[in-house]
């Protein structure tokens, strides 16, 4: 079974740095595409960043460009997004989530097949 573990949120003062990882198992990495969304409160999920495995480029919604940077280690099996330069309007769940496409170069919610649980990223003003 395809299985994703999200980890590694916290609570972090504005213009503070976190890392979060999301592990897989039950899959090989290369043959997927990773991607992290985040919901906030009373909103709904969005894309956050997202990693083309086939041709390992990378995807940023504007709100994060220049501050978040996602990588993948598929020897481990983890992609990672760093993000830097919080803001506390990055205060969300943060979820990854997988698609058997490993050409697949959007950052589309619909198109993930499969989620981890969510960790908690809170940013304090």
């Amino acid at each position: 079974d395809v299985q994703l573990q999200a980890s590694g949120g916290g609570l972090v003062q504005a213009g503070g740095s976190l890392r979060v990882s999301c592990a897989g198992s039950g899959f090989t990495f290369d043959d997927y595409s990773i991607g992290w969304f985040r919901q906030a409160p009373g909103q709904e999920r969005e894309g956050v960043s997202c990693f083309t495995s086939g041709v390992r480029t990378t995807w940023y919604a504007d709100s994060v460009k220049g501050r978040f940077t996602i990588s993948s280690d598929n020897a481990k099996n983890t992609v990672y997004l760093y993000m830097n330069a919080l803001k506390p309007e990055d205060t969300a769940v943060y979820y990854c989530a997988a698609v058997p496409m490993a050409y697949y170069s959007g950052c589309r919610r619909s198109r993930y097949d499969y989620w981890g649980q969510g960790t908690q990223v809170t940013v304090s003003s």
